[in-house]
């Protein structure tokens, strides 16, 4: 069977005796289940009684599409079905003559299983998840961690192999941000992998990819992982680029908007404002609630900001700063201003920004965090967008499970949206008409 140059760069990772992490993908047309499913059938067979692991998002998806990978690769390897191995669809295994197995698994995250206990009971000895744009980073974590089995008897180190299209998860930010910045640690891999590079596919199949749609054909033609085809996403890729060159947004008043650090690992970060320019941005690690609060009053002193117009996360450790400046509080969960169709302050706030950044209504000057503050931009997304009722932003604890930290600077960014929907104070009868009811 050939591989194309691609795929064999990856399998010589795959063999090697340093490598335990190793990403292929990037694009359609690539090969990227025709890897993981070759690899997995020479490692069986290689060596006996070893048990392998081929998991996607979901079951049935996998056994409609991968698994019928797995029997034409088999089939050109000359493997036969009954003879060599034996598929067990009831028990979601391949079970082959020399006693090695490979375990079909579903990897979704359930709410009702969020440790994937299911997998605990496993012992495996390699590990291949395909199309992980759909699998969480904790899924795989915690499949890297049940690959032990036979590995001192066959002198093997732990490998894993995940395949995906351009996806803005923990694929994105582990593997592919560090690669293009050559910053990857020397025992994780990546290999991009597109259309162009498969000789063997059908004549006809690029000039599909050419008439996909653009965002498609950014990610699946060329890609592109800076293309996110999540019809959630709230905020328009391009649009989000030109926050860093839209400097005809002026200025106005000066305010100041404080993400406070609740854990040990967050950090509190502090924006300062001149309407709608971001002028400035500060991260403070490992201070405490004193420290933060007198950088923040000396932050306002020295840009000229009225403390009715500085906001800090009141939720968790930010309440002590509030009582600290007496300046505003925001606190996420609590009922969106003007009586507005939001489940909370903060779905209400993060639904304006998108609403102003796709508008071209923000500039951010300073790009010392630039990478940072996109890569949590950009997993801003509606929650339960096909579910009638209020709109919700996905969950925070989703958002960090796919950045692998806290999104600190986008919530602090979303806060300034505050100032603009304020609830407006009641209309009050003029003293002269009140004079009048009187006389």
């Amino acid at each position: 069977m050939k591989l194309t140059k691609k795929q064999t760069e990856a399998y010589d990772f795959l063999n090697d005796a340093k490598t335990v992490e190793v990403g292929f993908g990037g694009g359609a047309g690539g090969g990227k289940s025709v890897l993981g499913c070759l690899w997995q059938i020479e490692k069986r067979l290689k060596y006996p009684k070893t048990r392998g692991l081929i998991g996607r998002s979901k079951l049935k998806t996998l056994k409609e599409t991968t698994l019928m990978s797995f029997f034409d690769v088999a089939k050109k390897q000359g493997l036969q079905s009954g003879v060599h191995y034996k598929y067990r669809e009831q028990g979601s295994r391949i079970e082959f003559y020399n006693g090695s197995i490979i375990f079909l698994k579903d990897l979704f995250f359930y709410p009702s299983d969020p440790e994937f206990d299911e997998l605990g009971s496993l012992e495996l000895t390699d590990a291949y998840l395909d199309e992980t744009a759909q699998i969480t980073r904790k899924a795989f974590t915690i499949t890297k961690t049940r690959i032990r089995y036979q590995l001192n008897e066959n002198d093997l180190i732990p490998k894993i192999l995940w395949t995906s299209n351009p996806s803005k998860n923990w694929n994105y930010t582990d593997f592919y941000l560090p690669y293009r910045k050559n910053e990857l640690p020397n025992y994780r891999k990546f290999i991009p992998a597109l259309a162009k590079h498969n000789p063997y596919l059908p004549k006809h199949y690029i000039e599909t990819l050419d008439n996909l749609p653009k965002n498609e054909r950014e990610r699946l033609r060329d890609g592109n992982w800076e293309y996110d085809d999540d019809p959630t996403a709230l905020i328009d890729y391009d649009k989000l680029m030109d926050i860093w060159s839209n400097d005809f947004v002026k200025g106005g008043e000066m305010y100041i908007s404080a993400d406070i650090a609740r854990f040990g690992q967050d950090s509190t970060v502090i924006g300062i404002w001149d309407g709608w320019q971001l002028i400035e941005i500060i991260q403070l690690k490992k201070k405490d609630l004193n420290q933060v609060s007198s950088i923040i009053d000396s932050l306002r002193i020295k840009n000229n900001v009225p403390l009715s117009n500085v906001i800090a996360d009141e939720d968790g450790l930010g309440g002590g700063v509030i009582d600290f400046l007496g300046c505003k509080g925001f606190v996420n969960n609590s009922r969106p201003l003007n009586d507005e169709n939001y489940s909370n302050l903060k779905s209400q706030c993060y639904f304006r920004l998108a609403e102003k950044i796709n508008r071209n209504e923000i500039f951010i000057k300073s790009n010392s965090f630039e990478d940072k503050i996109n890569e949590e931009l950009e997993q801003v997304k509606q929650h339960n967008m096909d579910k009638d009722g209020k709109k919700q932003i996905i969950p925070k604890e989703r958002v960090k499970e796919s950045l692998g930290r806290s999104p600190d600077f986008s919530d602090m960014i979303a806060m300034r949206v505050y100032f603009d929907i304020q609830e407006k104070p009641k209309e009050t009868t003029p003293i002269n008409e009140l004079q009048g009811i009187f006389y």
